[in-house]
């Protein structure tokens, strides 16, 4: 049986009720897909730009601080080996890429999965338009506490972005503003609510049918 959802006003009052696509927003979640897309998201932003200097990239040492033999200390080839102050370091970090691959049919589960999850936890609420006649901070502020979110991180999905939408965003550290097509398994696992437009969710459910 497909699932019903309302849609709301501004004023979160309902409108109307739509339906759900079940192979999108009805799947049976899949816990393992939705880690591994966690942590290929937190591993491709990790910068990986960690860099130390080795014995052959420290400057100095051009010679041997003293001859071989007769000085009754231990031979030496170079005052930046790694045991004097100054030297190379040994097995430090050098820039590397922590990014993960996953594949495309993975990546689509995992992103039908938080999707579900938001629908079976009642976290994904649908409103009609998210249009602003101004780009202050409190339209933001207004939508958000007419729909009882003002203390909730909540990813707000538009069809189409526009300056008073975004501006009047930027400044709340809880709410992301996205596009059908940027949505992803990470954004949705940590944030509280999906607040969708009616027009995004038809978008989104092309994007992934």
């Amino acid at each position: 049986m497909s699932k019903k959802i309302d849609v709301l006003s501004l004023k979160g009052e309902k409108v109307k009720d739509i339906k759900l696509e079940d192979n999108i927003f009805n799947i049976k979640p899949n816990d393992a897909v939705i880690k591994d897309a966690v942590v290929a998201a937190m591993a491709g932003a990790r910068q990986g730009t960690a860099k130390v200097k080795t014995r052959s990239e420290v400057s100095g040492g051009g010679r041997k601080p003293y001859r071989q033999k007769g000085t009754g200390n231990a031979r030496q080839g170079s005052i930046r080996a790694p045991h004097y102050r100054h030297g190379g370091i040994v097995f430090g970090p050098v820039p590397r890429d922590y990014s993960k691959k996953m594949n495309k049919k993975e990546k689509r589960l995992a992103l039908k999965s938080a999707l579900s999850y938001k629908v079976l936890d009642k976290e994904l609420i649908v409103v009609d338009s998210i249009k602003f006649e101004t780009n202050k901070t409190k339209e933001m502020v207004s939508l958000l506490e007419g729909l009882n979110l003002i203390n909730h991180k909540v990813l707000v999905c538009v069809n189409e972005l526009t300056d008073n939408v975004c501006l009047a965003a930027r400044n709340l550290a809880n709410v992301k503003i996205v596009m059908p097509n940027e949505i992803n398994t990470f954004d949705l696992v940590s944030s509280d609510n999906l607040l969708i437009e009616e027009e995004a969710l038809k978008s989104l459910e092309e994007v992934l049918k």
